[in-house]
């Protein structure tokens, strides 16, 4: 992936195209030797973009200049039922020749449109998933995640999912490491999994004694060792089912499935940066034996240790 193009039509939400700019558009910096990539944010009518609020932006490029980019973005606007018939065109050609075309929140809509998104999972901000399911039945429509990536069509949710989105395209293509210093550099958590839901059921409270916060650390830096809901719940001195209700209502997903993408994401940096055996990775990272981590990782990241090793090894 060298070519970066976003499209971004009239209504333009500028958070949306904040956060595509934020991941892929930065230039080299001295402190990690990130990709830097050809980036370019173009529009189907060159010049004035209004935005959203209260400003506009000014974009000199065309549609063509997206022609031959590796990723296409497509950045949401408020008219988002409405898209330009030459961005439809557009994602189809992108699709056609194999770039990866990637929707950020209202902005699925255009891909459903289009037909990409028919017979493949996809996402959309939460409000509107109900309706992208009612006119687009033959998508997948997932209201209860913060991205999809199926094929070479990625949808995200909307918002900070679009950062998540993004990362993850990021760690897919160029491992965790890059993934790792880029949320560093923008200053959020490297991985948030797709599958933990759009919203959780209240917001964490500010009382550290009322938040699992202290407990998630510890098990993070714990990962090796027992790590199931009796344990955890010991540890936040809370009965199991407290517990876990607690935990769903807080992150968003279960404990079970938190500690494991905790592990897989520790075991990427351990095959990026060591040569140590999958048999000690596992161990040391809480699966216990090769067989248990290989099922894992690659029923998660479609690709085995050894494999994802080979591609992405320092």
């Amino acid at each position: 992936m060298q070519k970066v193009a976003v499209v971004v039509q009239d209504g333009a939400e500028p958070f949306g195209l904040g956060s595509l700019v934020e991941v892929w558009g930065e230039p080299h910096h001295p402190e990690d030797d990130n990709p830097v990539f050809d980036f370019t944010v173009c529009t189907p009518r060159p010049g004035r973009v209004t935005g959203r609020s209260t400003y506009d932006l000014h974009v000199e490029a065309g549609l063509d200049a997206a022609a031959d980019a590796d990723l296409v973005c497509i950045s949401p606007w408020y008219d988002f039922l409405n898209p330009d018939p030459r961005v439809l065109d557009l994602v189809v050609d992108a699709h056609e020749r194999g770039a990866i075309v990637y929707a950020h929140c209202s902005a699925a809509f255009t891909l459903a449109q289009a037909g990409l998104l028919d017979g493949r999972e996809c996402t959309t901000h939460w409000r509107f998933t109900d309706r992208m399911a009612a006119m687009y039945p033959r998508a997948i429509v997932r209201p209860d995640v913060l991205y999809c990536h199926d094929g070479n069509i990625l949808t995200g949710a909307g918002s900070a999912a679009g950062i998540d989105a993004s990362l993850h395209l990021m760690r897919q293509t160029f491992g965790a490491r890059v993934a790792a210093s880029t949320a560093r550099r923008i200053v959020v958590p490297p991985h948030r999994d797709g599958g933990q839901a759009q919203f959780i059921a209240r917001q964490v409270v500010d009382t550290q004694a009322e938040t699992l916060g202290a407990v998630l650390t510890w098990a993070t830096e714990n990962l090796a060792d027992n790590l199931d809901v009796e344990t955890l719940a010991r540890k936040a001195h809370m009965s199991p089912r407290t517990f876990a209700r607690r935990f769903r209502d807080e992150t968003g997903t279960t404990p079970h499935s938190w500690v494991t993408a905790q592990r897989l994401q520790l075991a990427e940096e351990m095959l990026e940066r060591t040569d140590n055996p999958v048999d000690q990775i596992a161990a040391e990272v809480g699966f216990g034996n090769a067989a248990t981590l290989r099922h894992h990782f690659t029923r998660v990241r479609g690709v085995s240790p050894q494999a994802y090793r080979r591609q992405f090894a320092c």
